[in-house]
Formats: structure tokens, C-alpha cells, sequence
């Protein structure tokens, strides 16, 4: 009798560090109806402290500029415009965000991960190749990919390290929505190699298998 009382506690730690454990893998629930970050204040906390009710106005719900399309002329050919907590206050709690990604032909978003969101990519037009690559399953990393045209959707698992190219000659729009008010990016090529301090040239031979020189010219990229 008390090694079944004895499962039975067991099983209900477990479940109950299951749950947690799902809880603490999002954004805190709201427990008002908004709160809207003040980015005056000098408190700091996990997220962001509420203003007041009373100082609460529509334009903390608000931004505007979407329509216009992004600066791609860079290396990569691509722009991200991030719609976040730190653009519309007024989604601080509120666990979401979104971001415009614009794309020049043969543009890329570069290999990159969120740490602390979901996305989902909603092609506006033209057409993009996309993928994403499991964690470390064994001795595999798995890759998914899709060639995504206009009025696709395709998910990115949070944490998973993603990427989207327009193989094409025209340009590309599409809207990424975050399940997350301040998802952040750890780009893969950025963080290894243009890291400060740099990560020593030692450390990245051997683990990218390949001479220090070829690692010296990759860090004076960033």
C-alpha cells in the first residue's frame, strides 16, 4: 500500500515539474489587462516595469512604417525590421512580436536562432528557400527545408537555428511573427567568429576541423 502511495507522489512531482517546466519556457502570463513597459525606468527586472495606468496612451499600442520597404544595400542583402517590446511598449507581457524581413535578389537572412521564440513566416511575395536543423539527435543534425512562395507559411521551432535565401533575381517580402515580446537573435557566423574577445583561433580550428589561418580571415570578417 504505501509503495503505490509512494508512485503515486512521484508521478505527481513529475508531472508537476513537466508543467513547470512548459511555463517557464514562454513569456509570463498577463495578470491585467496590459502593461505597458516603462522604458524610463531605472528598475530592473525580467522583462519591463509598468507604467502607470494613468500615463497609459494609444501610441504605446502602436507604430507605423511597415509598408515601407527595408534598406537591403549590405553584404547580405537583406533587412530585418523588428516589431518588439522595445518598438510598442505596449507589448511588454503580452508574448508575441513580429519583424518585416525584405530580401535584394540573392539576398540572405543568415543562419541564426531565437532563444526564446517560435516563428512563423508568412511569404508576401516573391519566392524564398528556408530551412531549419534539429539539435543534436545522436550523431545527427537533421535539416528541413521548403521552397516558400507567395501566401506559404513555415514554422521555425524555437531555439532552432534557421535561415531564408531568395535564390531568385526579383525582391522578397515576408513577415515573421515571435511567440515571444523580445524573442532576441544569436546569428551562428557573428556570435563564432566576430565574438569580442574573440574566441581563440585555436578553439574554432579544431572545432570547424580546419588550418588557423582560415579561421584568422574569417574573424577579420567581423
Amino acid at each position: 500500500m504505501m509503495a503505490k502511495i509512494l508512485m503515486v507522489i512521484a508521478a505527481l512531482l513529475a508531472l508537476q515539474l513537466a508543467t513547470s517546466r512548459v511555463v517557464w519556457a514562454s513569456d509570463p502570463s498577463p495578470l491585467q489587462d496590459f502593461c505597458v513597459a516603462d522604458n524610463s525606468s531605472k528598475v530592473f527586472v525580467n522583462g519591463f516595469v509598468c507604467k502607470s495606468m494613468d500615463d497609459v496612451k494609444a501610441e504605446d499600442f502602436f507604430t507605423y512604417g511597415l509598408d515601407k520597404p527595408g534598406n537591403t544595400i549590405n553584404k547580405l542583402g537583406s533587412n530585418v525590421r523588428a516589431v518588439n517590446v522595445n518598438t510598442i511598449p505596449g507589448l511588454n507581457t503580452l508574448g508575441i512580436s513580429m519583424a518585416r524581413i525584405d530580401f535584394a535578389p540573392r539576398g540572405l537572412n543568415p543562419p541564426h536562432t531565437h532563444p526564446r521564440a517560435t516563428e512563423i513566416l508568412t511569404m508576401l511575395e516573391g519566392e524564398l528557400y528556408v530551412g531549419f536543423v534539429t539539435s543534436n539527435i545522436g550523431q545527427t543534425n537533421r535539416l528541413f527545408t521548403k521552397i516558400l512562395k507567395k501566401g506559404d507559411v513555415f514554422v521555425f521551432p524555437q531555439g532552432l537555428v534557421h535561415f531564408q535565401f531568395n535564390r531568385g533575381h526579383t525582391r522578397v517580402i515576408a513577415i515573421a511573427t515571435l511567440s515571444s515580446q523580445n524573442p532576441g537573435t544569436i546569428t551562428v557566423a557573428n556570435t563564432v567568429f566576430g565574438s569580442k574577445p574573440s574566441i581563440s583561433d585555436e578553439v574554432l580550428a579544431k572545432a570547424f576541423q580546419v588550418d588557423r589561418k582560415i579561421v584568422d580571415r574569417l574573424q577579420a570578417q567581423f
